[in-house]
């Protein structure tokens, strides 16, 4: 079984600022711009806190009407939906190579990180929060229930054609992974956790930047990530400049490189612990 971190999201190359953590610490991650596709950020929905076509509006200077790439999508409220609807995720180019290439396959797990900060309403308008900072933090999965080539996508299962994947070239390397029904993971028994969704609020096991870095690419991860003495190491990380051990665990200077970044867990048998204790509710 492989693990996928997967960069989604607004950043500063992609959207420009972070996505909102609200007052009470939910998160909403924002499609990155997206001019060929049919949906706009005026036509997704958000949370209680505010529409997602508000806060790109506020937060970004973009228009409602602005065109978005909802990928992935996780979240039957986003738009109106067909009732056949299943999360679904597109990978295309090279970065789908790259997963071909790690072999990645049914029952392998994307979780989905991107670039977050606070954010604070005020005069009836949202605003990052002063002396907040931009910080990498994971917000959702997706376990691959199917691997499809945009292609030969079967006709008759309409209910997907609104993804921006269809309105790419269809080739080899255009992809769309489906959710599995329920997550299954070895030697885990979930209480009917989906095979895809979001992590609804912030909470320290998912936050990868360390907490005392001013730079959100530098994160810190438990103490068996550091690939010393491994089989492999996660991809796009095999400098060992990038890693360092200290009391609190391993230090990792991620890269800017690359969109999924790829753990094989027979060689960190210790990260299936981890992926699980994800999914089990921290007690307040």
């Amino acid at each position: 079984m492989r693990i996928i971190l997967s960069r989604k999201g607004f950043d500063s190359s992609a959207g420009g600022v972070p996505s909102p953590i609200f007052p009470d610490g939910r998160l909403l991650s924002l499609p990155i711009p997206d001019r060929a596709s049919q949906i706009a950020y005026g036509d997704i929905a958000g949370n209680h806190w505010a529409s997602v076509g508000d806060l790109v509006q506020q937060l970004a200077g973009r228009p409602r009407t602005h065109r978005a790439h909802l990928d992935p999508d996780l979240r039957f409220s986003s738009i109106p939906r067909d009732k056949a609807w299943r999360p679904i995720f597109g990978q295309a180019g090279s970065a789908e190579s790259h997963l071909r290439n790690q072999g990645i396959d049914t029952g392998d797990v994307f979780l989905y990180f991107g670039l977050f900060r606070h954010v604070e309403r005020l005069n009836s308008k949202w605003r990052y929060l002063r002396g907040s900072k931009p910080i990498h933090a994971l917000f959702g999965w997706l376990q691959i229930g199917s691997r499809v080539v945009v292609a030969e996508w079967p006709a008759i299962d309409g209910w997907a054609h609104y993804h921006p994947h269809f309105m790419r070239e269809k080739d080899s390397r255009n992809v769309l992974y489906v959710s599995s029904d329920r997550l299954k993971l070895p030697g885990y028994k979930p209480r009917n956790i989906a095979g895809a969704g979001i992590f609804e609020s912030i909470s320290p096991k998912l936050i990868l930047t360390a907490p005392e870095s001013s730079r959100p690419s530098e994160w810190l991860l438990p103490e068996w990530f550091h690939p010393a003495s491994r089989s492999s190491t996660l991809s796009y990380h095999k400098a060992h400049s990038r890693w360092l051990q200290d009391e609190r665990g391993t230090l990792l200077s991620s890269t800017s490189r690359g969109q999924e970044f790829v753990l094989d867990c027979d060689a960190y048998p210790e990260a299936l612990g981890w992926l699980k204790s994800l999914f089990v509710r921290d007690r307040t």
